[in-house]
């Protein structure tokens, strides 16, 4: 999705199509999702992304209208959803498990709420047959569920849940039962089918490679609370906290005190006998604050001799290689005990590797590489 073109959590004139205000939800003593405040816009394809019992799927049993807020208020197109009962929202539900009906075609399936609905049987037919080539499903339209693929049962549960093109599809680890290969190219035709039809996505899921691909943004949670909400590339590359940083992605933590040495510049004084590293920030410290310098392994260099105008460099001993064939991650010991690792990628066929265990390496990054954190 073109992120220039289609930002309206950007434009202050666009309003959410989906509101939560001061939301939380109490199970007993326990508190699934703890005063939030979020809004998804009309159009996206938005991720809420965290670990088991985050309160993910909790606010989206929410929004399906299967729990209801303790307190706070949910919106959906300006009002509020609360009183309205599940099968009356403009709000469809996919599940992980598909619940599709076995004894049932899959044209039958798509048909279903269409038909329970009281639609003519022409309008149905002209709305299943939009849908099975929406999905490309028309070769089997004939078909029982046991009688194809995995793929194919997620792409009828897909084609059956927008058939009554409700407003707002909720999506809950949709794809956890496919093969990695599978997935992967499921995420783009998903990502396709949401752009042609227009409507908002909302998907649950605790992997990050899939929201990252997928969404257009993503709210990355723990706890109840939202840690941070935004764009998949802001996400990755401007965390907000360690928590969000070592979430998403690989990232390596240095520990620190900051001191500010120009505008927006710091040392960070991390180990006795080591010189500071530096690093660039538009927050501020003050002098001798706890910090946090995250850094991203394929932003770091590894080299046999220290690099002339490195403006962070740290010797350091090969611990560890993990060879992922397009890529090698280098664990590198420093003189502190501490790991670092340092990625490079294998664009050549190589017979040997540069370096390998117990070589003495350098380390070095540039003064922007890393995004110095508070917490």
């Amino acid at each position: 999705m073109n992120q220039t073109v289609f930002a309206p959590w950007d434009d202050p004139g666009e309003n959410p199509l989906i509101r939560f205000r001061n939301v939380t939800k109490r199970f007993g003593e326990f508190t699934a999702i703890d005063d939030l405040t979020l809004d998804i816009y009309e159009r996206e394809f938005f991720a809420l992304l965290g670990p088991s019992g985050c309160g993910k799927t909790t606010m989206m049993r929410m929004l399906a209208g299967f729990e209801s807020p303790t307190e706070g208020v949910i919106e959906l197109a300006g009002q509020n959803i609360a009183p309205v009962p599940p099968n009356k929202r403009a709000v469809n539900m996919m599940f992980q498990s598909y619940a599709l009906f076995p004894h049932l075609t899959v044209y039958e399936n798509i048909a279903f709420g269409l038909r329970r609905g009281n639609m003519p049987k022409n309008d149905i037919d002209d709305r299943v047959g939009e849908m099975l080539k929406l999905t490309r499903l028309e070769k089997f339209a004939r078909r029982k569920p046991h009688q194809i693929s995995g793929g194919q049962r997620q792409r009828v549960a897909l084609a059956r849940s927008l058939a009554k093109a409700p407003k707002l599809l909720l999506l809950d680890e949709p794809l956890g039962a496919l093969d990695a290969k599978l997935r992967q190219a499921t995420q783009f035709e998903l990502m396709d089918i949401q752009e042609k039809t227009g409507t908002t996505f909302v998907i649950v899921t605790h992997d990050q490679e899939e929201a990252m691909t997928v969404a257009s943004r993503v709210a990355v949670m723990d706890e109840g609370r939202v840690m941070q909400v935004d764009t998949p590339d802001k996400i990755y590359e401007a965390p907000n906290s360690v928590y969000v940083a070592d979430f998403i992605g690989e990232v390596n933590i240095v520990e620190g005190k900051a001191t500010a040495v120009g505008p927006s510049q710091y040392e960070v004084h991390w180990a006795e006998g080591q010189p500071p590293l530096r690093a660039a920030s538009n927050k501020l410290f003050s002098d001798g604050q706890a910090c946090h310098l995250a850094i991203r392994p394929e932003k770091i260099a590894i080299t046999a001799e220290r690099p002339e105008d490195a403006v962070n460099a740290v010797q350091g001993k090969v611990h560890d290689i993990a060879y992922l064939g397009n890529l090698s991650t280098y664990h590198v010991e420093l003189p502190t005990g501490k790991i670092i690792k340092a990625q490079t990628a294998n664009t050549r066929r190589i017979s040997r590797r540069t370096f390998t265990w117990e070589d003495d390496v350098w380390i070095s990054w540039s003064g922007t590489a890393g995004v110095l954190l508070d917490r």
